[in-house]
């Protein structure tokens, strides 16, 4: 075999040398450049590069809030909370980030990570001023330049990366960038209104008012609730709140795609990894409410479901109304526990004028037969209300005597489940998607409760209390929804 000869070697060589050169001045200016210089293993779907793109929007800030939403383990965190980072300091070493998920030590390792890659040869060669303190320093003794798994700083400039937990405190610094990447851990803190409250508490009174002016907001996450931080903020955008550029990607092409989403209905988003047999298997395992949440990014599912969210919220009203002809508490208790850890249901519903109906009020409780008598009786009377009813199938003569210790004048009606819950609920739900019936304010329990029910599973207390409320104060218009209902079956 012959040698290959020296102006022919020297040939490959400056070949090999012009196209590094090439790499390294596209990784300095596109993430997925970058991505694939640093990590030359990572497998890059169309996905990942219309992401990076945006990004890309993101860090020369002309794209000032964006959202990315996408299934889990899809290559989210990996562009997000690790490279994006680096790459920022890359371009801007007096940046400072401040970068939140949803515990302190998912925090942590994410900056060990970004550390890193900023430590590592590939990334030197491509931004060399970009440099960490060699050791790990907690405190700024001696001047030093700080680096721990809370906070490091880039030697010889004034870039400064700080993580956190969502909730956790993180003053002390402003930011140019703001990053949440998976607010919420599981399904335990998505379905709690609590915590869903404490983390919009947190993002307005803590994570916002860090904002440098200008500053750029990104917020990356799995769907689990309608009401959750997502979800929340664009519905203060729809309100006159900050605009969102909003990119969501379900792990099956499903519904209206983003413009840039180009697949047709049924194709998975990254089949290398996770193709349609996949998806469907893990769709089996989580259910239809699980799966359309995390995975299409659709915390409310298309099909399955009686109550739809969008149309609770389309006719709720903000005041009370004035020309009301019938209100009743309706009362659906676990009548056979007097443990204090089961819920009754209590809610108050209402009949307009117009032949409207009016969910006034949700004092459902977790209490004793006495305690949910009292709160029953007290919304009797809060409310004028015509009377309590409760369901004779279920313990209905003990509740009226229960109710009867309380005060024993009030009036009280024993109302008989002839239908199954299936059968009940229909034509109410119906009623709301006509637009009949208006939530006065928000009851984010019930409906909760509402919009996860699915038919065969067991029904919730609230959400019974409300159906056999609106059944006693709108017959008429439920025996016409009913009998159009079943006409069409």
């Amino acid at each position: 075999m012959s040698e290959v000869c020296s102006p022919c070697q020297s040939q490959i060589t400056s070949q090999i040398a012009a196209q590094e050169l090439l790499n390294r001045r596209k990784a300095r200016e596109n993430l997925i450049d970058f991505i694939r210089y640093t990590k030359p293993d990572y497998e890059v779907n169309w996905h990942h590069e219309l992401i990076a793109g945006y990004l890309d929007r993101f860090v020369s800030g002309e794209i000032k809030r964006l959202m990315l939403f996408e299934p889990p383990r899809h290559g989210k965190s990996e562009q997000v909370s690790r490279r994006l980072p680096a790459f920022i300091f890359g371009k801007d070493p007096n940046a400072s980030i401040i970068s939140c998920s949803y515990s302190a030590d998912l925090a942590s390792r994410m900056n060990r990570d970004v550390q890193r890659i900023i430590d590592s040869p590939e990334y030197r060669k491509l931004f060399p001023e970009t440099q960490l303190n060699s050791s790990n320093v907690r405190t700024t003794a001696q001047e030093s330049y700080l680096r721990n798994s809370d906070l490091f700083e880039i030697v010889g400039h004034q870039g400064v990366y700080r993580c956190a937990g969502v909730g956790g405190g993180i003053t002390g610094m402003g930011c140019t960038f703001g990053i949440i990447d998976d607010p919420i851990k599981n399904r335990e803190e998505a379905n709690s209104t609590t915590y869903r409250e404490k983390l919009k508490e947190w993002y307005t009174s803590v994570f916002y008012t860090r904002l440098e002016k200008d500053a750029g907001v990104l917020v990356t996450l799995t769907r689990w609730h309608e009401d959750d931080l997502a979800g929340w903020l664009i519905n203060e955008a729809e309100n006159g709140g900050e605009k969102w550029v909003i990119i969501s990607l379900p792990g099956i092409a499903d519904g209206d795609l983003h413009p840039e989403d180009t697949r047709l209905p049924g194709e998975p988003l990254w089949p290398n990894k996770y193709d349609r047999d996949r998806l469907d298997s893990i769709r089996k395992v989580l259910g239809p409410y699980d799966f359309s949440a995390l995975y299409q990014q659709s915390p409310t599912p298309r099909e399955g479901r009686l109550w739809k969210y969008e149309h609770i919220n389309r006719h709720r009203v903000s005041g009370l109304p004035g020309d009301l002809v019938r209100i009743v508490v309706a009362i659906d208790p676990e009548a056979t526990s007097t443990s204090q850890s089961d819920e009754t249901g209590i809610v108050v519903t209402g009949l307009g004028k117009n032949g409207d109906g009016y969910v006034l009020a949700d004092r459902s409780i977790k209490g004793s037969p006495h305690e949910w008598a009292s709160r029953a009786v007290a919304a009797y009377h809060e409310f004028r209300a015509d009377r309590i009813i409760g369901e004779s199938n279920n313990g209905g003569e003990m509740v009226e005597a229960v109710i009867r210790t309380v005060d024993p004048n009030i009036s009280y009606l024993a109302v008989h489940a002839s239908r199954g819950k299936v059968t009940r609920a229909e034509p109410i739900a119906s009623l709301y998607e006509q637009g009949r019936v208006h939530h006065v304010g928000t009851f984010p329990e019930l409906e909760d409760q509402m919009c996860r029910w699915v038919p065969g599973e067991k029904s919730p207390d609230r959400m019974d209390a409300l159906v056999w409320g609106l059944t006693e104060v709108m017959p008429a218009q439920y025996d016409d929804s009913y009998l159009a209902m079943m006409s069409m079956r």
